[in-house]
C-alpha cells in the first residue's frame, strides 16, 4: 500500500467512527503485513486523546505504536533496534509541523471537543462544520507520512541487511 492509499484508507476508516489511534496502526501494521487485532483493541483507549482526556493525539499515539512494532521487543531476551529512537522522532517531528496549526499535538487542541460533553461529541460528528474536519485532515495526512516514514526505514533496513552479506 503506496502513502497515498494509506491516507484514502486511514480517512475512510474513520469516518466510519474508528478511532484515530486504531486506525493509524491498523494501517501501519498492514503496511509492514502485520495483522494483530490485539493491538488495534488496545489502541481503541487511547481514542479522544488517552481516554477521552484531549490529551496527546491518538493519531500520533497510533503512528508511534507501528514504529514499536517493527523496532521494538516483546521480552527481555529480545533486542530493541536503535533505530526505533529515530524513527519516533521523525514521525513526532512531522505530526508537530503537521498539527502547529492547530495549536498543539494534543486531541482537545486539534478537535477542540470535551468528549465527556455528549452535545458537543453529537456535534462533533454530526455536524459538517464541526473540528471533525481537522481531524480527518490530521488522521489521513499522518497516514500517509506514516507511509513514507515506513518506506525510507525499509531502504534503511535493506541497506544494512546488504551491508552485513557484502561483509561475509
Amino acid at each position: 500500500m503506496q502513502p497515498d492509499e494509506m491516507r484514502d484508507k486511514a480517512i475512510d476508516l474513520f469516518t466510519k467512527r474508528m478511532h484515530c489511534s486504531q486506525v493509524l496502526a491498523m494501517i501501519g501494521l498492514e503496511k509492514l503485513g502485520v495483522n494483530d487485532p490485539s493491538v488495534i483493541k488496545a489502541l481503541g483507549a487511547f481514542g479522544g486523546g488517552i481516554g477521552g482526556t484531549g490529551n496527546i493525539c491518538g493519531a500520533l499515539v497510533g503512528a508511534v505504536s507501528v514504529i514499536g512494532s517493527l523496532y521494538s521487543r516483546s521480552s527481555l531476551e529480545e533486542k530493541e533496534n536503535p533505530r526505533m529512537w529515530a524513527a519516533t522522532k521523525a514521525v513526532m517531528k512531522q505530526f508537530e509541523e503537521l498539527t502547529a496549526a492547530h495549536g498543539g499535538i494534543n486531541c482537545c487542541q486539534i478537535a477542540r471537543v470535551d468528549w465527556m460533553d455528549r452535545d458537543q461529541v453529537k456535534d462533533f460528528y454530526g455536524n459538517p462544520e464541526s473540528r471533525r474536519q481537522h481531524c480527518i485532515t490530521v488522521v489521513g495526512e499522518t497516514a500517509r507520512a506514516l507511509g513514507e516514514l515506513l518506506e525510507q526505514e525499509a531502504k534503511v533496513m535493506a541497506a544494512k541487511e546488504a551491508e552485513k552479506n557484502a561483509a561475509k
